[in-house]
Parts: C-alpha cells; sequence; structure tokens
C-alpha cells in the first residue's frame, strides 16, 4: 500500500514580517516584539526506536491561540513506507494551508513472523500525536489538530481520530484509500493467498481465531455521533482497497450518525497512482473541507 510521489510539487511560500510598531504615548518608538520566524526540525524524536521519529514544519508568526495542526501518516501497509513518502507534497499544503504547523511522522513497521506486529503501528501514531499535543505550547500551536493518511496511513489517521480521543480530539481528518474494516480487507483478499496471509500475519491470526483484534482495529467500529468531519478520497479501479466494503462501507456509517463527511470518488483511479490533474482536484475538495471544519 505504499504510495510514492502523491502530489504535484508546489511553490514555496514567502512570508514578510513587520520590522517594528509605535507606541501609543509620547510619539517614541518601542522595540517591536521579536517575530516568530519559521522552523524546520528534521527526524526529532517521539519515542526511543529510531523508527519513531518525526519531520516538523513550524510556519512565521504561529501561536498557540491561532496555528492549526496538521499530521501527516504514511502508508505502506504498515510494513514499509517512510515520511519521505510525503515529501512531494509539503510545499503544496504550505502553499493551501498557509499558517499550518505539519508534522510528518514514522512509525515502527511490522516485519514477519514476529516483529512489530499490529497494534504497533496503531499506539506509535497515538504516543506521537499525543506528545505533539502535550508540546504545543513550546512548538507555538493551538489544539486545532488534523490528520491527513494515505493508504494504511488513512487507517491509522481513522483508528487515532475515532478510537483515541480522551487526550486529543481531532478537528477533521483526510483519508486517502485507507482500510476501514480489517475482516472485510482480509476477506477481500480470498483469492489472493499471500496477500490475505500477509493480513493474518500482521494480525497475529484471521477474523475467525482473532475476532477481538479484528474488531478493535477497525475504524469503522468506532463511528458515532462524535467522530470529526472527514473526507473520503478513494478510486473506483483501486485493486488493493476495495471502495464498497471500506471506503463507502465507512461514509455510510458516518453519515447515519450525521456525522459531516464527504465521499470524493474518482471511477477510473487507482491506489493512488493518479495523474496530476485528478490531485489537483482531491486538493481543492480537501481545501475547501478543511475551511468550513476548521476554521
Amino acid at each position: 500500500m505504499k504510495v510514492k510521489n502523491l502530489f504535484p510539487l508546489a511553490a514555496f511560500i514567502v512570508i514578510v514580517f513587520a520590522s517594528c510598531s509605535k507606541s501609543d504615548s509620547g510619539g517614541g518608538t518601542t522595540p517591536a516584539p521579536t517575530p516568530v520566524v519559521a522552523r524546520t526540525i528534521m527526524d526529532t524524536g517521539y519515542g526511543a526506536d529510531l523508527k519513531q521519529k518525526m519531520d516538523i514544519y513550524l510556519p512565521a508568526n504561529r501561536s498557540t491561540t491561532s496555528t492549526k495542526v496538521l499530521i501527516l501518516i504514511h502508508g505502506g501497509g504498515w510494513t514499509g513506507g517512510d515520511k519521505s513518502d510525503f515529501a512531494a507534497v509539503i510545499d503544496t499544503l504550505k502553499q493551501r494551508l498557509p499558517g499550518y504547523a505539519i508534522f510528518n511522522l514514522n512509525y515502527r513497521l511490522a516485519s514477519f513472523p514476529t516483529n512489530n506486529l499490529f497494534p504497533t503501528q496503531e499506539m506509535d501514531i497515538k504516543t506521537a500525536v499525543e506528545s505533539i499535543y502535550n508540546n504545543r505550547s513550546a512548538y507555538l500551536v493551538s489544539d486545532k489538530f488534523v490528520l491527513m493518511g494515505t493508504s494504511a496511513g488513512g487507517h491509522l489517521s481513522l483508528l487515532q481520530a475515532y478510537k483515541h480521543r480522551s487526550v486529543v480530539k481531532i478537528k477533521a481528518l483526510v483519508d486517502f484509500f485507507g482500510p476501514t474494516d480489517m475482516a472485510a480487507l482480509y476477506n477481500d483478499y480470498s483469492t489472493n493467498i499471500p496477500t490475505q496471509f500477509a493480513i493474518a500475519s500482521l494480525m497475529s491470526g484471521t477474523p475467525a481465531t482473532n475476532p477481538a483484534l479484528y474488531q478493535s482495529s477497525s475504524p469503522i467500529q468506532f463511528v458515532d455521533a462524535l467522530n470529526c468531519p472527514t473526507i473520503v478520497i478513494q478510486g473506483g479501479a483501486d485493486p488493493v482497497v476495495n471502495a464498497t466494503t471500506q471506503s463507502q462501507a465507512l461514509v455510510t456509517k458516518l453519515s447515519s450518525f450525521s456525522v459531516p463527511n464527504q465521499y470524493v470518488f474518482y471511477p477510473a483511479g487507482g491506489h493512488g497512482d493518479w495523474d496530476a490533474a485528478t490531485y489537483t482536484d482531491a486538493f481543492n475538495k480537501i481545501q475547501v473541507f478543511l475551511g468550513v471544519h476548521v476554521p
């Protein structure tokens, strides 16, 4: 489920700062506050493992009241991928969502037969999101958090937003073709035994032998009226994540609970291998959606 070069590149943002201000009394001048400059912090840790790293892009003039947070979670089938997969989209996001702080996460990857099996990835995302939230005063960011994930990263984003909301309540979520029902995903591969075996390895069993983990790992099981607004983006010809049993099933359940949602469906779209026009359209819709739901 690894998706490389997801989005077209965009221009860098130029930010202009005021240098001084006049005092209100006596006609004199007082020193202007030191401007908060933009910062980029690469490979900062949120845990002890080498994979528990994130890249941080903090905008200029940020504050704990105004600066929203966008957290990116890469795909790769829970066994591969890297935060660098989002490298092509960082500048686009800076341009389209000016003023957002961006946190691009890595997490521990599963390797069979026994290393970092699920829910390791889920717990890493929870740790990272709560670490950012608990340090927002240091980062000078607000409590308005948005998640964006692709494929397995979409699944992890959905789990974080819907299941782990006691500490951080996510304001909105962008899901690019993420699995939503792990038992259905296993069954979707009934004619692809190697992939079905890989899912069973990741989940330490089949839906029949380990039903509790399949249920607790399925975002669709945690849908209720308190879920955050969610935009789901899916290709109709996706050979990896079934549009009907995964994305469509999720939006149907969200709608049944009156959760604000939008389903962006590209009938001919595969698993993220879309052209620039399709991604431009998707990002136009994301930009509008976040503008409405994360004012």
